[in-house]
């Protein structure tokens, strides 16, 4: 099977480095407010919706307007142009679907963070990236990259550091089929619960890190604005951020791989957590669950490794008991299930498990429910 997979690396750049790479992202940036406008102009004064490919055609003139842009590689002016292409797309899909728009909107220095070569222009030999007009860049290479690269991404993180990301064709062989099936509830206490009453406790990154990050937010609103202090500072609080964010990607990272490797049918509940974290008093701490992520990482890696997984809509899977179905109203500190008609007792979230993995099985058409719960 041949699937897209990608590879990211920190890259080092000398200072020399960083601001040609900075320019760069500056010139595409201006590039993409530029077609936008003109997109823009073209509806309102002359009732014409402009294309990817005449815009292209007005790439030329724009050089000699930005001289600047004759120091970016050609394909990757190409791609700005194909970027506000498919969010114009996507704006126009919304608007059928009758959902909120969201009409593309020029870009801030604060709000375009990243430049692709799509084909061509780049090239890794050793621990270097080689890119035109740039040079060779140092990259740190913790592991090899796999398969055929077919685009080279980089992108500014908000601390003032380079990721490279590789997007790659590489061909995958199913893992070796297994025999067992889990139901798995997550949670705030214990991040998830399994059918078989193992648990995967909450490691709560963003909490640990709440003193610390608190700490330099206050000497942060005591500086400045504008001052070359407040602007260090601010970059000392992106650190943080970009800390928690790491540990809690390679927290659903290496979770996802051990329940992929030992499951072959993988029932999870299917979230809307945009609404859960809609005027919740819980909102901070579903954020930092992560649920979302680990559930996006679950999904490509089953499939990846051809397992089977399953999406539960989780109505009623607290409530409803998973021996008998019988359904009574449980409040939200309640953590024991007690049965009031065939006396079954176990935790609310085990409880839960169980019909998440009875339902996600139903639906995966597999083996009946009483031989795997």
């Amino acid at each position: 099977m041949l699937i897209r997979k990608s590879f990211q690396f920190r890259l080092r750049p000398t200072k020399k480095q960083k601001k040609a790479l900075s320019l760069q992202l500056d010139g595409c940036r201006w590039l993409y407010n530029q077609l936008l406008e003109q997109r823009i102009l073209g509806f309102e004064e002359v009732d014409m919706s402009l294309t990817k490919n005449q815009q292209l055609m007005f790439l030329p003139e724009l050089k000699e307007d930005k001289p600047e842009l004759k120091q970016i590689h050609s394909q990757v002016l190409q791609n700005v142009a194909d970027r506000l292409d498919k969010a114009f797309q996507g704006f126009f899909r919304r608007h059928k679907a009758g959902e909120k728009p969201g009409f593309p909107r020029f870009r801030s220095m604060h709000r375009y963070s990243s430049f692709c070569y799509p084909q061509s222009g780049f090239a890794v030999i050793g621990n270097q990236l080689k890119l035109s007009k740039i040079g060779s860049i140092r990259i740190s290479m913790h592991r090899s990259i796999q398969g055929e690269i077919k685009t080279c991404t980089l992108r500014k993180t908000a601390s003032g550091d380079w990721n490279v990301s590789f997007s790659c064709e590489i061909e995958v062989e199913p893992a070796e089929p297994r025999e067992e099936a889990i139901g798995i509830d997550v949670g705030l206490s214990d991040f998830a619960v399994f059918s078989n009453k193992e648990k995967i406790a909450n490691p709560a990154f963003f909490r640990k890190a709440e003193k610390a990050l608190a700490k330099v937010q206050r000497q942060l609103s005591k500086l400045e604005k504008g001052s070359k202090k407040r602007r260090i500072k601010g970059k000392a609080v992106a650190k943080i951020h970009e800390k928690i964010s790491h540990r809690r990607k390679d927290f659903c990272h290496k979770e996802s791989k051990k329940i992929v490797d030992q499951y072959q049918y993988i029932c999870v509940e299917d979230l809307d957590i945009k609404n859960m974290v809609e005027n919740s008093c819980f909102a901070k701490r579903i954020m930092d669950a992560s649920w979302n992520q680990f559930c996006q990482f679950l999904t490509y890696k089953a499939a990846e490794a051809g397992r089977k997984l399953g999406l539960v809509n989780p109505a009623y899977t607290t409530q409803t008991c998973s021996q008998c179905g019988h359904r009574e109203r449980k409040e939200l500190w309640e953590r024991k299930h007690c049965c009031m008609k065939c006396g079954y007792k176990t935790t609310r979230d085990h409880n839960a498990a169980q019909n998440i993995l009875a339902l996600g099985i139903d639906g995966l058409g597999n083996n009946p429910r009483s031989s795997l719960l």
